[in-house]
């Protein structure tokens, strides 16, 4: 290692906000964190405005799961009010919280670190992007003021046309609007991260020299900026609709409500890796550090992030097996599904080869990181039933597609972005959290998971349909432990926003390297200083640990000598 790197990973045991410069101190005021051109102050404001959406957001989920534990009514009688509240749901948590969640949030945080940058390419629209998704969250939020909107997060049509009278009219048009305004948060997320990686890289650090986690966000960002255009249209095109009465996709006036289907899913398919890919990215992070090994397969699962990213844009038809495309179109669509899992078959080989041997470290990080590799394996291997015609056939519109697809978002997608948050929460806060705490959390949040959606694969092989308000007794059991486990889910996420909070109470100073990881944020102090390093520390493997060793006082890692 240079001196200059000894000299920027010294700063071990700086005190948090007040001896040390930090960014933290560099302005004070709420107007200096309302304005900031700051990456780190950018991303702290997206992860807290992203928890109070996933608070509103998991508060529907509960308020469904609640309503199902009894057949019949339950906390309503109005079967429209449940249909609100699992579009709500549904809406909040995919276009407020898991599309942004890594990307804007972790991404800005961490992604200048990594590059060993001071910022981003362009701080200004980074600033604007936050913005935007503020204002559209508002509008997208704003509908239940107005009634709620009951149309499902999908927006098909005709339960969006806007009929003579409709009661959901206005809130249909906010909550389109809301989601038109979110893509261009997105975009303008997307254009910064291809620009400053490509542009802001040291020069020694070649691609291939780059962190996982930054193959894994460039590769959403090329999605970003290529498909959201796609849904930005489709949802102008509907509001444009419902406005002038066109027939674009109401049958009632000539329109094909599936063609709204085709545009609204060649981007949501894509989306689905907007919410992946990154999750992956912190994986191969999590992975080899908290293994304290070299990754396995570093090219491959480079490759793979690029090759899911391209596959994307291709596998939409395999949500439209049942709407009457032809019998060659579905096999095409069933055989290009079957060959997306490839590459992230390839991730999980990796990550298993990773740890085999390695020193694990059973801390909160990788817990995060193990109930993801589970959770993905039960979602993937579940997603080929789907993907089989005639079984799709069977499954569509089942609760077992319900299972499937939180397994992939939230059980692998939000798994990832909680362990990130407890990775490097050491870094940017400058405080270590209760590892006792963070980790009984992670557990209620893994056992409530499984309890909540394993049953509902059961339902749905047995024809439990989705988004149904009421259903057959036979289905009771399986319902109630699905409630039951939303309810313990819950309660794990309370203990881990506990935990977190506290730490910035009672948590000790945390060091510049808790972990012993060797990729660029783990060689300046904790929090960084507002423009990252005094002096760039040299690039070399980001995954070679052999320099570092841990030291018990500090209680965190220093390199050797």
């Amino acid at each position: 290692m240079s001196e200059s790197q000894t000299a920027s990973a010294s700063p071990q045991s700086v005190k948090f906000g007040l001896e040390a410069p930090n960014f933290f101190t560099a302005s004070k005021g709420l107007a200096s964190w309302l304005l900031t051109l700051d990456h780190k102050r950018i991303g702290i404001m997206y992860l807290i405005a992203i928890t109070i959406a996933f608070a509103l957001g998991g508060a529907f989920a509960l308020m469904v799961r609640t309503e199902l534990f009894f057949a019949g009514p339950t906390i309503t009688s109005d079967p429209n009010q449940y249909n609100v509240w699992f579009t709500v749901h549904a809406a909040m948590m995919i276009f407020m919280v898991i599309i942004p969640g890594v990307p804007a949030a972790l991404g800005n945080i961490i992604l200048p670190l990594m590059l060993g940058a001071k910022d981003v390419a362009f701080p200004r629209l980074n600033l604007a992007s936050f913005y935007f998704w503020i204002v559209g969250s508002l509008f997208l939020g704003s509908v239940l003021f107005f009634g709620g909107v009951d149309t499902g997060w999908t927006f098909y049509t005709p339960y969006s046309i806007i009929g003579t009278g409709s009661t959901m009219a206005t809130s249909v048009y906010l909550a389109l609007f809301g989601v038109f305004i979110l893509g261009f948060s997105s975009i303008l997320t997307g254009v910064n991260f291809i620009v400053t990686i490509h542009k802001l890289r040291p020069r020694v650090m070649t691609w291939f020299r780059m962190p996982l986690f930054l193959w894994a966000i460039y590769s959403t960002a090329v999605i970003q900026v290529l498909a959201t255009p796609v849904l930005a249209i489709t949802v102008l095109l509907l509001m444009v609709e419902n406005f002038f009465g066109l027939g674009l996709f109401d049958p009632a006036l000539g329109g094909d409500p599936v063609l709204f289907q085709h545009f609204f899913w060649f981007y949501s398919h894509p989306a689905v890796y907007i919410m992946i890919l990154p999750a992956m990215g912190i994986m191969s992070e999590l992975i080899s550090i908290h293994s304290h090994k070299h990754v396995f397969g570093y090219r491959f699962i480079a490759y793979s992030s690029v090759a899911i990213a391209m596959f994307g844009f291709i596998v939409w038809g395999h949500h439209m097996f049942t709407s009457g495309m032809s019998g060659l179109l579905n096999a095409v669509f069933s055989f290009l599904t079957f060959s997306v899992s490839i590459p992230s078959a390839i991730k999980m080989f990796n990550w298993l080869s990773t740890m085999y041997r390695g020193s694990i470290s059973i801390n909160t990080p990788m817990l995060w990181a193990l109930g993801f590799m589970f959770n993905f394996a039960i979602g993937g291997l579940t997603g080929l039933f789907l993907g089989t015609l005639s079984v799709d056939i069977h499954l569509h519109d089942t609760y077992f597609v319900v299972a499937h697809f939180h397994y992939v978002m939230m059980g692998s997608a939000l798994f990832a972005f909680f362990g990130g948050v407890f990775h490097w929460w050491p870094k940017f806060i400058g405080k270590m959290y209760n590892e006792k705490m963070g980790m009984v959390g992670a557990t209620m949040v893994f056992w409530g998971f499984n309890i909540t959606f394993l049953p509902q694969f059961i339902m749905g092989s047995q024809g439990m349909p989705r988004r149904y308000y009421d259903f057959d007794p036979a289905f009771l059991i399986w319902h109630q432990m699905s409630t039951l486990g939303s309810y313990l889910q819950a309660a794990g996420f309370v203990v881990c926003a506990y935990t977190l909070a506290m730490s910035l109470v009672k948590g000790r100073l945390a060091p510049a390297n808790p972990w012993g990881g060797n990729s660029l944020e783990w060689h300046c102090q904790s929090p960084p200083i507002l423009e990252n390093f005094e002096t760039v520390p040299d690039v070399e493997d980001c995954y070679d640990y052999t320099d570092w060793q841990y030291d018990r006082e500090l209680g965190g890692y220093v390199l050797k000598g």
